[in-house]
């Protein structure tokens, strides 16, 4: 029985212990307190080329042993390996990360095996910087694991950094981090307590999102976005991976198709898959988004958001179906809401594919 309509209350909830600051165009002193609090005196810094103002800004007040701006995306293995001897070259005994997800999860593929501490300073919506996941590509196949290591130990959230993020960009990304919520309402270690997280996060997003695409500068809708993907991240980290994200893992790592535009691609098929066999935490989600039934408060707030429709319009190849939901069969989380065989995937994919509207 589910733990909000059962007579007494029986889960388990975990929260990372993480050091989070807020604050508009803050970053380089909170930056500067976090290095000192920390006592490190050889700092690597990761940031790829396209983030460079952005970092050069944050760390003015720094002086790193290193600047690593290899950064791709999917984390491939051969990347990590060059991150991961680079640090060791230069004795580093902290690393700090500004960008987005690939750049937060490089540096999370160094900490894997050298252990050092990590202060991320994120600058898309993609919740990497506050979860214990990490993630590698090795040829076609994406790995992803757990590991308090990779737990960055601060995070500096300035959403003064997000604003030269393209419009379309920060639609994609924002819809990832609304995945991460509505993914956190039934995966495996979901529970009250992050259910209410994930719910907080996705009326953030809604506010904030349609704000960005009005006004690209806008303060108080680029704070909303951020602050509701930190607390999609948090709802994740506790809930666990669910359907959506392997199916997300599976597709970037099998096909490199980019990370946040599939995640906004799959969600709403995803959605109406797992709203049948879990329709309280369907109706929250409405609820949510301030509509009737979460797909049609989905469907609107893509719409206005002009979110990306189809994988076949981010590479993918439709010939590529039947072996993308082997792929995914074999990761499917035994506690989803509803049962997953190869002929709902195989519809689910095609579904995604081809960009059509789900309704309620």
């Amino acid at each position: 029985m589910n733990a909000r309509t059962s007579a007494s209350l029986d889960f388990t909830h975990t929260t990372l212990g993480q050091r989070v600051s807020f604050g508009w165009a803050r970053a380089a002193d909170l930056l500067a307190e976090e290095v000192a609090h920390t006592g490190a005196k050889r700092t690597m810094l990761l940031a790829s080329e396209s983030t460079a103002n952005n970092a050069d800004h944050v760390t003015a007040s720094l002086t790193p042993v290193l600047r690593h701006h290899d950064i791709k995306p999917h984390v491939p293995i051969e990347t990590a390996r060059s991150a991961r001897e680079a640090a060791e070259q230069v004795d580093a005994d902290l690393l700090v990360c500004v960008g987005g997800g690939s750049t937060i999860g490089l540096a999370k593929a160094i900490a894997l095996t050298s252990g050092l501490p990590i202060i991320a300073v994120p600058t898309t919506y993609s919740g990497s910087e506050a979860t214990n996941v990490w993630g590698l590509t090795e040829g076609t196949r994406k790995t992803t694991g757990i590991d308090p290591r990779v737990l960055p130990t601060s995070v500096i959230y300035d959403a003064s950094l997000t604003v030269s993020l393209p419009t379309a960009l920060s639609v994609a990304s924002g819809l990832n981090a609304l995945a991460h919520c509505v993914d956190s309402m039934w995966a495996p270690k979901a529970d009250p307590i992050n259910e209410m997280t994930a719910l907080e996060g996705i009326r953030a997003l809604r506010t904030g999102l349609p704000l960005i695409v009005e006004d690209a500068e806008t303060v108080t809708g680029r704070e909303q976005a951020l602050y509701g993907a930190y607390m999609s991240a948090a709802a994740f980290a506790s809930a666990g991976s669910g359907l959506h994200h392997k199916i997300c893992h599976v597709l970037g790592g099998a096909y490199d198709l980019p990370h946040a535009q599939t995640h906004a691609v799959v969600l709403p098929h995803v959605l109406a898959l797992n709203a049948l066999g879990a329709p309280e935490a369907a109706a929250r989600i409405a609820e949510a988004l301030d509509s009737g039934g979460p797909l049609a408060g989905l469907n609107d707030l893509r719409r206005r958001l002009d979110a990306p429709r189809s994988l076949r319009e981010l590479g993918f190849d439709e010939a590529n179906i039947p072996e993308a939901a082997e792929r995914i069969l074999e990761v499917v989380p035994q506690s989803n809401p509803v049962g997953v065989n190869i002929e709902n995937l195989t519809q689910l994919l095609q579904h995604a594919c081809n960009g059509d509207e789900r309704n309620d």
